[in-house]
């Protein structure tokens, strides 16, 4: 349950994350990372700070950085993708193919697309993907899903192939119309492609 209070001003709750940062426990880490990661909604250079304070002590905290940026790093936030040197340029997204068109609720959609470093030297990419769903009155909201984190070789191409679900499931109501896929490369949309969500 969210506290108003702690969301307008989380600095009371701080210490504690400060204090808790190198408990041996996974689950009370992972909480840290989980409160971070609300704070960073709403206060980002809170997060960011923290991190650059963090950064180093140990592989625990760093995982805890890195869990509690998962917002930010969805958002293609500048400054964290500067925090961990992620650079859209050199990488070149090309033929993103929507195999299934029109998709009827229930199914799923399939597409793929080519992914290159184009530089000559081994790259660290973030490889995700957008889905731009259609809303009840008529906008579109966008949900990141992350396909990958690793190093690509100098001039390294792949191909990448993904489904995505649009089973009836009870957190999410999709509606009928054009819907859009869009590649994220470290934080930056790419290509896009639309296609179509019919009635069952």
């Amino acid at each position: 349950m969210a506290i108003p209070s702690l969301k307008k001003d989380p600095s009371p709750i701080l210490p504690i994350l400060e204090n808790l940062k190198t408990d041996p426990s996974d689950s009370v880490r992972r909480s840290v990372a989980n409160n971070l990661n609300d704070i960073a909604k709403d206060h980002p250079h809170l997060v960011l700070n923290i991190a650059r304070k963090w950064k180093g002590i140990s592989k625990l905290t760093d995982a805890i950085i890195k869990h509690g940026s998962r917002t930010l790093l969805k958002q293609g936030h500048a400054e964290i993708l500067t925090y961990y040197g992620l650079e859209s340029s050199n990488f070149k997204v090309s033929n993103l193919i929507v195999h299934t068109p029109i998709v009827k609720i229930g199914d799923e959609v399939s597409f793929s697309f080519h992914v290159k470093n184009s530089s000559e030297t081994a790259k660290y990419l973030r490889l995700e993907y957008g889905v731009y769903y259609q809303k009840a009155n008529g906008q579109v909201s966008r949900k990141v899903f992350k396909i990958r984190e690793r190093i690509y070789e100098g001039s390294e191409n792949c191909i990448v192939a993904r489904r995505q679900s649009f089973k009836l499931i009870i957190t999410r109501k999709f509606y009928v119309g054009r819907h859009k896929i869009s590649i994220v490369i470290n934080g930056q949309e790419t290509e896009e492609i639309d296609f179509e969500l019919i009635a069952r």
